[in-house]
């Protein structure tokens, strides 16, 4: 049996995801020369099978009858990409969906699990099921649910259960790009005026960056990588530079900004491998860096200046810890479900 375009482009992009690859890159890359509908199906089983992982390891198990089962991850993607499409996804003819999976099962050469893969699937109905627990029900890990509830209270089931849905597009009027609703937030509290020198550390992919030019400002980008730097606007000075690093500027600039790399835990519509991938004790070495970044910069700041220190992690750790100790004169923060758009914390922060 033939294998859609889409279905096998999904496979080969969540089998990815397990070896620690990001799924919308992979969708963008391996999507090209697709049909808009098959590009569609694509991205929706792989962010969706990512969103829902915790439900559809249960359904998993429920469907199979048995109280484990040790897959291979091959077999494992299949499965959930099978329960996926046939509990959640309209408009998907059942035996597609079905033999499709099995056949993915068999181009990995784990041809032995084909049977019991076409057993499983053919049992999956749409029949409401009790969930184990409520982390399960939300899709979201228990330790990561158990530090929302502490931080937010009645808000976090609500940023896990934001996370289950496909995240709306936005674009910014004022630069005619992509750019999510709360991530548009951030450059305003630098309140730039025409003329103004912006320093914008960790500047790819250029969304916040297009934001400031088109206020006025006078911009140098900079970004680790080469290869990201090249997204930003070209009417930017573009600079490849470590910001934890001392940074290479004889000058002091009006405003800096630092959208800081980060967990990423107020984006997990859009990145829900996040939520899979991260652990509690990698929020210590982000702070690490994160700081390191504020003391780097603060020095480039003029004396009236403001910096801006943003994230997009809903985590304490990486937001009020790591700007604790700073001049901070004001403090925002975005939460999936009670704002629109991702999570995002800002930090204004005047010059020492």
């Amino acid at each position: 049996m033939t294998i859609t375009p889409a279905r096998e482009i999904a496979f080969r992009v969540l089998l990815r995801v397990t070896e620690g690859a990001y799924a919308s890159d992979l969708l963008r890359r391996e999507s090209n020369g697709l049909n808009e509908r098959d590009a569609s199906l694509a991205e929706s089983i792989v962010m969706g099978s990512l969103r829902h992982r915790s439900q559809l390891d249960f359904l998993i198990v429920h469907f199979a009858g048995r109280a484990t089962l040790k897959l291979d991850p091959e077999v494992r993607v299949a499965l959930r990409m099978g329960v996926y499409q046939l509990r959640y996804l309209d408009r998907i003819p059942a035996h597609a969906a079905v033999a499709e999976s099995v056949e993915l099962v068999k181009l990995a050469r784990k041809r032995s699990a084909a049977p019991m893969v076409n057993a499983i699937l053919r049992k999956v109905d749409r029949d409401p099921v009790p969930w184990p627990d409520r982390a399960t029900e939300l899709s979201i890990p228990q330790w990561m649910l158990d530090r929302w509830r502490t931080q937010y209270a009645d808000d976090a089931e609500g940023i896990a259960r934001a996370a289950l849905g496909e995240p709306q597009a936005y674009v910014n009027e004022a630069t005619g790009r992509q750019q999510d609703i709360g991530a548009q937030s951030i450059v305003p509290l630098l309140e730039i005026e025409p003329g103004m020198t912006l320093l914008d550390l960790c500047a790819a992919p250029g969304n916040k960056t297009a934001q400031a030019i088109a206020l006025g400002a006078r911009v140098i980008a900079a970004d680790r990588y080469i290869k990201r730097i090249d997204a930003v606007p070209g009417d930017a000075a573009r600079v490849v530079l470590d910001a934890t690093e001392a940074l290479p500027f004889t000058t002091k600039f009006d405003r800096i900004l630092i959208d800081a790399p980060c967990s990423g835990t107020g984006t997990l519509a859009h990145n829900p491998e996040i939520k899979w991938r991260l652990k509690s004790g990698d929020l210590a070495e982000f702070q690490i860096r994160q700081r390191q970044m504020i003391e780097r910069a603060l020095p480039h700041l003029l004396p009236s200046g403001l910096m801006v220190y943003a994230t997009c992690s809903l985590e304490r750790e990486e937001n009020e810890n790591v700007v604790e100790g700073f001049r901070v004169i004001k403090m925002q923060i975005r939460l999936p479900s009670r704002e629109p758009g991702d999570g995002f914390f800002a930090a204004v922060i005047r010059a020492t």
